[in-house]
């Protein structure tokens, strides 16, 4: 590729914000749950670089196709891979397109489509922008990059109460929060420049097994533990896990749960053979074979800290929730999923074509 920038560019990166600052300075953008993707274009050569480095492209041929379609002939500009479903961003689908088989991605690329978010430019024609500020290249992004099928620009805003409201506006349709851009910072590699303002929330869960950690002697630290909550029916499925201790508390962990240890196979629901509940361990895309845990008898509640969910009901956890404390004045079975706050609605299709408005 003859491009002023060529493969790999590290992306810039984002620490974490507690809130929409008002000192000015800052524009927000909604923070897109997708796959990071530099997409480096010359002429008929269309090269999508992950965040990691690697190339995307045989992952998703329509998005080449789409990119030769509606990107200028020669151009660098960063920005998120999605895929939406029913009016909302669905990350599942995206993961499953990282599949060894070609028929495989052949036929998600045509069910489950693809699309390009783009909120950076990095370089067009013959002109590296990597040391402009963030407004200039804004500016020249939207003059060289049009809303189209599959291409789209992420909306922007520099007003924080505008920010604010897109906050909790934008997460009806799947997003991740809002990410802030320093309005005269140049684009650094690498470099964590930007700000991240995620949804924090809380959860009462169920503790219904562990798992050893695995780089200590057997049986002397736990690895994390497993959650669970109860749907409409009072059955659990596991939601995820909570895995983030010290070592002494991971040492701690295995005499504190011990009592639960005992007869907790007899009963436990998620052993034996189940089609109705979500079950840990299993394999996925990422891991071949199950993965071994213990059972807890379903008895303690522990209040953790999270994000987002994810998925159809029953949902899980996005990410590793956090511990936050026990709560011994829970009964186990009072943890259900309608404890989970539930996002606004909001039309994910107006976003995509650079307007604002929530679902009707």
């Amino acid at each position: 590729m003859a491009l002023p920038l060529t493969p790999p560019v590290l992306p810039m990166l984002a620490g974490p914000a507690d809130a929409v600052s008002d000192e000015g300075g800052l524009w927000y953008e909604p923070k897109w749950d997708g796959f990071r993707c530099i997409v480096f274009r010359d002429g008929d050569e269309v090269y999508l670089q992950s965040r990691n480095g690697k190339d995307l492209a045989r992952y998703f041929p329509e998005m080449c196709a789409a990119l030769l379609a509606e990107l200028p002939e020669r151009i660098v500009v960063d920005g998120e891979l999605v895929i939406d479903r029913d009016g909302e961003l669905d990350f599942d689908a995206l993961t499953e397109r990282i599949h060894p088989a070609k028929s495989r991605i052949t036929l998600l690329s045509e069910q489950t489509p693809a699309r390009f978010i783009g909120f950076d430019l990095l370089a067009v024609g013959d002109e590296n922008l990597l040391d402009q500020p963030f407004s200039a290249r804004r500016k020249r992004l939207e003059e060289v990059l049009p809303q189209g099928e599959r291409v789209h620009i992420t909306p922007v805003t520099d007003d924080p109460a505008t920010a604010r409201e897109w906050f909790t506006l934008f997460e009806g349709a799947g997003l991740d929060g809002l990410i802030g851009k320093p309005a005269e910072a140049p684009y650094s590699p690498g470099k964590r420049v930007l700000t991240k303002i995620k949804h924090a929330r809380t959860a009462d869960c169920v503790v219904a097994g562990f798992r050893w950690h695995v780089k200590t002697e057997p049986g002397t630290a736990v690895g994390s533990l497993l959650l669970g909550l109860h749907d409409e029916r009072g059955v659990l499925h596991h939601v995820g896990v909570v895995g983030s201790f010290p070592m002494a508390r991971r040492r701690a962990l295995v005499e504190e749960l011990a009592e639960l240890r005992v007869n907790a196979a007899e009963g436990h629901p998620w052993l034996g053979e189940h089609t109705d509940r979500r079950l840990p361990g299993g394999e996925n895309r990422w891991r071949k074979g199950e993965q071994a845990w213990e059972p807890l008898r379903p008895e303690r509640v522990l209040e953790i800290s999270y994000s987002q969910t994810e998925g159809a009901h029953p949902a899980r956890l996005r990410h590793n929730g956090q511990f936050a404390r026990w709560r011994p004045d829970r009964d186990a079975a009072s943890c259900r999923y309608d404890q989970l706050e539930q996002p606004a609605r909001y039309d994910l299709p107006s976003v995509l074509s650079g307007e604002v408005r929530p679902a009707d």
